[in-house]
């Protein structure tokens, strides 16, 4: 009996612990990553506009080949919404484009709603840097409420990881 009584005391010292420190965790988190592909501008955000393109080079994406995926509207402009179901990832969502600026910037909004709900805002910009280089610049934010803020840091070097690894296939694709 004492036993059990020392382990739910344990377990009850550790939760409380968790929660304790989730209060003084920040509750946003903004990762950026960037690579420089060399290839023309124009070329790049052609690519990086259209969502379908993700299948491609998006780390997350190529995690399931067999999810399901439907598609509204008009791939590259705002309003297209790529919508999947992945029963080995058991994540479920879509991603609508918001908004394209200059060429260069494309703005969505991805909405998670399953196994999590979740909303998280990402851009990708396509800069110039010569005729025949470019600079994408990836984004990722959100919000995460209490206590499951405490996973902040936890998300930050994973996003960032998986954006890396994302942003080396683009440049893959796109310079060969």
């Amino acid at each position: 009996m004492n036993t059990v009584l020392i382990i739910l005391f344990v377990l009850t010292g550790l939760i409380g612990l968790l929660l304790f420190l989730a209060l003084f965790v920040r509750k946003e988190y903004d990762v950026r990553r960037e690579v420089v592909i060399d290839a023309p501008q124009p070329k790049v955000f052609d690519f990086i506009r259209h969502l379908k393109n993700q299948d491609a080079f998006n780390k997350w994406v190529m995690a399931d080949p067999e999810m399901t995926r439907n598609f509204t509207g008009t791939d590259g402009t705002p309003g297209f919404i790529y919508a999947w179901k992945s029963d080995k990832k058991s994540s479920e969502g879509e991603q609508e484009i918001k908004a394209i600026t200059n060429d260069k910037t494309i703005e969505t909004e991805i909405r998670f709603t399953g196994p999590f709900v979740a909303v998280a805002y990402v851009d990708m910009t396509a800069e110039p840097i010569s005729d025949n280089r470019t600079k994408v610049t990836w984004g990722n934010k959100s919000r995460m409420k209490y206590p499951m803020n405490i996973m902040v840091p936890l998300v930050e070097k994973m996003l960032a990881k998986d954006m890396d690894t994302s942003l080396d296939n683009l440049k893959r694709i796109l310079e060969s």
